[in-house]
């Protein structure tokens, strides 16, 4: 008889525990996160919702849209995925007006710009060499650029929380962008002074050593005692500098964007035909391909499945504004490349009953101040990616927790298997991707959290990811029947 009353007690508090989780209250465990941390629970959303029939778990706050910061990548890969396919891939040409004679182009060489998210330096080498292969040797004319694939408005300035507008992942997006429009710094102190070199060596940037060798340090830590100064030398020049001192025996590297798109992408041309032992190329200019240039020699970008991988693993934003504005491109809507995106996003994910109201878009990279989704639709999202025909594509593409990507370093000491896309912008942090539980069921989790004090909110999203990976054998399932 004991035994029966302490079983009917222990249903009833399971299902006083259950209920309080299942309306609109956050679990135990994440309560104590927030007070632990001394965090307001009002500035966190959360939506963790079933993979087979969508129903919800947890609801907390989950209908107040909010800056989801880089998780808005979501957005643009799985549409990305619906709208141009896994397979699709991005061609850049290189055409003159007619076909060499004797090795010799008499005009100009035309660059048409695709929008590539990733034609970097290796593929830039490799694509000259095919122009040679072609039989080019002497271009008798300018590098003209077509940049019109993609039609910007104004630029509109970020607030970069004070980062420097020059780091690599406040590139701005071009049709004829080349390389992240990088230069890469490699630093050697493992002599008696500090080496200084730049790839690729451009003649149009200067490099300014004031290195020196300090007397001790982490060189994990080198760049907190060094100082950069960039400017403009004249109109064909620009320099960068770097003072202060690096830790003796190491070997670093840093990127910087020191020039527009076109610039860069020129200069890099330039250089790489020269490395490669060709002639000519007076100077560089914008303008449109003629309709009856040939093509010489193209290129072709790894494809969507590959690009959304870079895209999610690793948070790239300006891979991430590329394929936005490809959507845009790719699509009949009218206006501006943006707002051709963003209306060709809305209208695809409306087929796929996602008809999300309160979704605004700027960029699709999340590296904005406008940019809202809610939690509840978010996860509406990635249930329907799990559910869709890339599905496999989709979820791969995310950090695995503890393992790669942005989630590396986190949850190291937990048993969590997961794909977690993270978020963080100032006053913004978030989760959002798939978790299983220990009944191996996985589940749609998105957490987002709106405060000035976002950055102190990781435990908590990590909490929530536990709650989950963690709960005991059947209990998810039973919230959701509940709901």
């Amino acid at each position: 008889m004991m035994l029966l009353r302490n079983a009917i007690a222990a249903l009833c508090c399971a299902g006083a525990t259950l209920a309080a989780v299942a309306a609109d209250t956050l679990p135990t465990s994440v309560s104590n996160a927030l007070k632990s941390n001394k965090l307001a629970a009002d500035g966190l959303s959360v939506a963790v919702l079933s993979l087979s029939d969508g129903k919800p778990v947890l609801q907390y706050q989950a209908d107040k849209p909010v800056n989801p910061a880089s998780t808005m990548k979501l957005v643009t890969t799985y549409s990305a995925l619906g709208l141009l396919g896994p397979a699709w891939q991005w061609q850049t040409d290189l055409l003159a007006d007619a076909q060499p004679v004797n090795g010799v182009i008499n005009g100009n060489l035309y660059l048409r710009g695709s929008g590539d998210p990733k034609l970097t330096l290796e593929r830039m080498w490799l694509w000259l060499r095919d122009l040679k292969a072609a039989g080019v040797t002497d271009i008798r004319g300018k590098l003209v650029l077509d940049r019109s694939l993609f039609q910007l408005p104004p630029e509109t300035s970020f607030d970069d929380d004070g980062n420097g507008a020059e780091r690599p992942f406040m590139v701005e997006p071009d049709a004829a962008l080349t390389n992240f429009k990088s230069i890469r710094l490699l630093i050697d102190s493992t002599g008696d002074k500090v080496k200084l070199n730049a790839d690729p060596p451009l003649a149009e940037v200067r490099v300014g050593n004031e290195l020196a060798i300090g007397r001790g340090g982490n060189c994990e830590a080198w760049s907190q005692r060094v100082n950069q100064r960039l400017g403009q030398m004249n109109n064909l020049q620009v320099y960068v500098q770097l003072s202060g001192e690096v830790p003796p025996g190491c070997r670093v590297e840093r990127y910087v964007s020191v020039m527009n798109a076109q610039a860069y992408t020129a200069a890099l041309v330039r250089h790489l035909w020269r490395e490669l032992g060709g002639q000519g190329i007076s100077g560089w200019s914008e303008g449109a391909t003629p309709d009856k240039a040939v093509v010489l020699a193209s290129t072709r970008s790894p494809d969507v499945a590959n690009t959304i991988r870079d895209i999610n693993k690793f948070s790239n934003n300006m891979m991430a504004r590329q394929l936005f504005l490809t959507l845009g491109a790719q699509s009949q809507e009218s206006g501006d490349t943006p707002t051709r995106a963003s209306a060709a996003i809305r209208n695809w994910l409306g087929q796929q009953g996602l008809r999300f109201d309160e979704l605004t878009l700027e960029n699709g990279s999340g590296l904005s101040r406008r940019e809202r989704i809610s939690a509840l639709h978010m996860a509406q999202l990635l249930v329907s990616a799990d559910r869709s025909r890339f599905g496999a594509e989709f979820i791969s593409s995310l950090p695995i927790v503890a393992i790669d990507g942005t989630m590396k370093k986190r949850l190291k000491r937990d048993d969590v298997a997961a794909h977690i896309k993270t978020g963080t912008l100032k006053d913004v942090k978030a989760v959002a991707g798939y978790v299983r539980d220990a009944d191996g069921v996985d589940w749609a989790v998105v957490a987002i959290a709106n405060n000035p004090r976002a950055p102190l909110y990781g435990p908590v999203l990590d909490e929530i990811l536990r709650w989950i990976a963690n709960a005991p054998t059947g209990e998810l399932a039973a919230l959701r029947t509940t709901r």
